[in-house]
């Protein structure tokens, strides 16, 4: 089974600046991934040719189920998160992790039934400060949507803007998620054109063996986006029994007051 999480840029390139979503799709359809996590998908955004593009990805890969997640607003248009799966989900909630009154962000939660059984799949984009990553990671982690399916197979995969690469010893150490784009040299994904720090990373629980991960670094890739894309081949180490399909719901998870003084 493969994976791809990327960062997408609203389809502008990071080192022409020219919007061009063709690029993009072409960059992920080239891999064939299963799974596909994105960040900053736009919607009306004038910039990024005023399209919703959650539409151009469902055309782009029909037969994929697609589950949107509006995180940040402008005047014209706004921006999120996008799971599509070749298999079908079975359970999806949405999770607000704006950390007091900083930029808003978010993340997907979703059970995809995979042929090997359900995987629980975590699409986020954090934010740029060190103590608003470190409160979203343990707030999500320990958050009531999180924990109720984190028996499953869990892959956590996003932007994680962590340059520091705390996150991992901290939050995700407790909770028992080994990261896998380590050492990060070998992950460095921003910005696309001359790659220095690992931004994007996968994290993932014992139940997952992986098989390879990797950056992907071809010209088309470095001139897409402003970063390139992770791509995870991976296997379940035990076959899960399937998970009880179930409507999509949508928890928005409030900051708690004490987070708030």
């Amino acid at each position: 089974m493969r994976l791809l999480t990327y960062n997408i840029h609203k389809g502008i390139g990071g080192r022409d600046r020219r919007y061009d979503l063709g690029r993009v799709i072409s960059v992920i359809a080239n891999e064939r991934p299963d799974l596909i996590c994105l960040q900053e998908v736009a919607d009306g955004i004038p910039r990024a040719g005023g399209v919703n593009q959650r539409d151009e990805f469902r055309r782009a890969f029909p037969g994929f189920e697609a589950i949107y997640q509006t995180n940040h607003c402008f005047r014209v248009g706004s921006y999120g998160n996008l799971v599509l799966s070749r298999w079908p989900i079975e359970r999806a909630h949405d999770v607000c992790l704006r950390y007091l009154n900083r930029k808003k962000r978010g993340a997907q939660l979703v059970v995809v039934a995979s042929p090997a059984g359900p995987v629980h799949v975590i699409n986020w984009h954090l934010g740029l400060h060190e103590s608003t990553r470190q409160w979203q990671a343990s707030y999500l982690l320990e958050h009531h949507c999180y924990r109720e399916a984190a028996h499953l197979p869990t892959i956590v995969v996003g932007d994680f803007n962590d340059w520091r690469n705390t996150l991992a010893a901290g939050p995700f150490s407790r909770h028992g998620l080994r990261q896998v784009t380590e050492p990060l040299h070998r992950f460095r994904s921003f910005p696309a054109y001359l790659a220095m720090s690992a931004l994007d990373k996968i994290f993932c629980c014992p139940q997952v063996e992986v098989d390879r991960a990797h950056v992907v670094r071809s010209r088309l890739a470095r001139d897409a986006s402003d970063h390139l894309p992770l791509v995870l081949d991976f296997r379940l180490r035990h076959r899960v029994p399937r998970a009880e399909p179930s409507h999509h719901a949508v928890t928005q998870g409030a900051v708690p007051a004490e987070h708030l003084s």
